[in-house]
């Protein structure tokens, strides 16, 4: 995929003047209209233009609403009030943001699990899954300090759980949790480290999503059959094809998004965050934002406080060892009859694992998300290693047209028949 050449002839004289200085033309008429896609793509593959345009639109938004919060404890709490009320469209700004924090990670779930599926992670796209693993901490990273901004009573004491939890690392554990707070606790000087590192961070992420894309088009896109690119037949340009079906797709979402916005827009939120931030009173639950439940639930799974630690970050980091973790030679799970099956589980123990991250850390919850914790690892530790070696993958289709081909004949998705010959190619 990476040997496509570019197509583009400047008309103007300016234009070939320009371009034989700095071929900003054809690098993205190569890499955005004649790029070959796969013909047989879905709209689960659209979720990467979706993400994009939401990064986009939280850095728009995150750099207008910086220019009316104050990031001092005692006044805080009273500029987002300010934003909300006084500055003109202020809380249209304010909920396209914090609403477009969990818009963001509806789409880099789906994508994620998508990703899952059909065996994106797979040589040769190892290094573009690990980029994609970075961009996730990041997102992380980003959301968890953005959600201490407000300075509301949920802000306040989640960013004192959580960056208690550097504590528990031997020797520098101190050493991080005073870095953090700026002191010895949870104050004005936390604050400010976490609203510099919040406004930092999303450049950082576009730079990765920058080389994100650079792998991919390096690599090319995988598709529903996991089968490579085998003759011009197989892929389309991806303009107008890709890029009509990505803006249609990014309509759909903008429209739940608005429905979000506008219907509601705290739907999401936690109602003691609506509350000053009060070190002396403990609300009854403390509880992150909805897309760190099932990290937050593996933390309390475990009653060693290190360990928890331990569990909540190898949850993360294992998925960059996906791609040598899967011993099996055939991507899509469409044609892994048993490996479609516990994927099905493993999204169901993710779903319960943010079900109980929302349930207080006793009696039932507790044993249910030691359960789902240790399925969540074997899944990865044990089932990916062991059932490539022993299951018995369909016949994959000879190539992408043919899958076309079939789908217009005898319905859309249809897997290929076992007429198609073997084929081990990844």
């Amino acid at each position: 995929m990476s040997d496509h050449a570019s197509t583009y002839v400047p008309k103007s004289a300016f234009a070939k003047w320009f371009e034989s200085r700095l071929p900003i033309a054809g690098l993205v008429h190569s890499s955005f209209v004649a790029f070959p896609v796969p013909r047989n793509l879905t709209y689960f593959w659209t979720f990467g233009a979706i993400l994009i345009f939401m990064l986009g639109a939280q850095i728009l938004t995150g750099i207008w609403l910086a220019m009316h919060y104050v990031p001092e404890a005692t006044k805080a709490f009273d500029s987002v009030e300010h934003i909300m009320r006084d500055v003109n469209y202020g809380w249209l700004l304010r909920y396209l943001h914090a609403n477009g924090a969990s818009m963001f990670f509806i789409a880099v779930y789906i994508h994620m699990f998508r990703g899952l599926y059909y065996g994106s992670y797979k040589a040769p796209r190892e290094v573009l899954w690990i980029l994609g693993v970075i961009i996730f901490l990041l997102m992380m990273a980003t959301a968890f300090m953005g959600y201490v901004l407000p300075w509301g009573q949920m802000s306040f004491w989640g960013a004192t759980v959580i960056t208690n939890l550097f504590s528990a690392i031997p020797i520098v554990g101190d050493v991080i949790v005073s870095l953090l707070w700026g002191g010895y606790s949870v104050g004005n000087p936390t604050l400010n480290r976490f609203f510099a590192l919040h406004y930092l961070l999303p450049f950082m992420i576009a730079g990765v999503v920058v080389l994100h894309v650079w792998a991919l088009h390096v690599t090319g896109q995988n598709n529903p059959t996991g089968v490579p690119i085998k003759s011009a037949k197989d892929a389309v340009p991806f303009t107008p094809y890709a890029t009509i079906k990505d803006v249609f797709a990014t309509i759909c979402f903008l429209i739940f998004f608005a429905w979000f916005i506008f219907y509601v827009p705290n739907y999401l939120g936690h109602a003691d965050n609506y509350i000053p931030a009060n070190p002396a009173v403990t609300p009854a639950h403390i509880v992150p934002e909805w897309y760190f439940l099932p990290f937050y639930a593996i933390l309390r799974a475990v009653p060693d406080k290190l360990g928890g630690v331990i569990a909540m970050g190898a949850a993360v980091v294992i998925l960059a060892f996906l791609p040598w973790l899967d011993t099996s030679r055939v991507r899509s799970a469409n044609y892994r009859p048993l490996y479609r099956q516990f994927f099905w589980v493993f999204v169901i123990v993710c779903v319960l694992l943010g079900w109980l991250g929302s349930k207080p850390p006793e009696g039932g919850y507790v044993i249910a998300s030691r359960v789902c914790t240790i399925w969540y690892f074997v899944h990865f530790l044990v089932i990916l290693p062991v059932l490539g070696l022993f299951e018995t993958p369909r016949p994959l289709p000879s190539s992408i047209l043919e899958t076309v081909l079939r789908g217009k004949k005898g319905g859309a998705g249809m897997p290929a028949g076992a007429a198609a010959a073997p084929s081990t190619k990844g």
